[in-house]
């Protein structure tokens, strides 16, 4: 079983799923491949304000209750307290596709690494600089400097991945993320990303009945 796992860096659902996800990537008969979607990247990054984090600070707090994962005070204080800055995700999806060039087995690895370094740390990953630091901290020394000074093969990169995560948003009717596609080899299926929420036998159970 091959699983797209359409998500953003910057999706505290996404950080939610987590746990499963390294689960599911963990068990022998399946593949996870990241799809970043590019969902508040770019264009659709915005800029953060006393509204905006009011609202993803009570947003957290569900997530917090649901799954168990962290959300610290410095993160509310330091990220979203931080009135100005951007709500960018375009600079995490680099240092993933980064990473993918480099050390494409290391991607769940880094995802989980950025998540824990915003929602643990405090420190805002929708800053390139912060992005290269942490994947130096993680010797991927060329995957850092990709990032420090973006190269066409990067952006090239980038840009077909989140092209390929859009068209399978398209194609099955997702309007947000987590949410995952799952290939059998004899025809793709959507499974919708809330599975990631609850028990996970039930989730395996789920996967293995798609």
């Amino acid at each position: 079983m091959r699983i797209t796992y359409l998500f953003d860096p910057l999706c505290g659902w996404c950080y939610g799923a987590g746990p499963a996800l390294e689960r599911l990537a963990a068990l022998e008969d399946v593949t996870v491949e990241l799809a970043p979607t590019g969902l508040f990247a770019g264009p659709a990054a915005r800029s953060m304000d006393a509204g905006f984090a009011a609202y993803a600070w009570q947003n957290d707090q569900r997530i917090a209750r649901l799954t168990g994962q962290p959300f610290t005070e410095i993160y509310r204080s330091q990220v979203l307290g931080a009135t100005g800055s951007l709500f960018d995700s375009a600079p995490a999806t680099l240092g993933i596709v980064a990473t993918g060039i480099e050390a494409p087995g290391r991607e769940i690895e880094i995802l989980k690494r950025l998540q824990h370094a915003r929602y643990e740390e405090g420190r805002d990953i929708a800053d390139r600089a912060v992005v290269a630091d942490l994947l130096a901290e993680a010797v991927l020394t060329d995957a850092a400097q990709r990032v420090r000074s973006p190269d066409e093969e990067l952006l090239s990169a980038y840009q077909r991945r989140i092209d390929a995560a859009r068209a399978d948003m398209r194609r099955f009717g997702v309007d947000g993320v987590p949410a995952l596609v799952l290939d059998d080899g004899a025809g793709r299926r959507l499974l919708r990303g809330n599975v990631l929420f609850g028990h996970f036998d039930l989730v395996v159970a789920q996967v293995r009945a798609a």
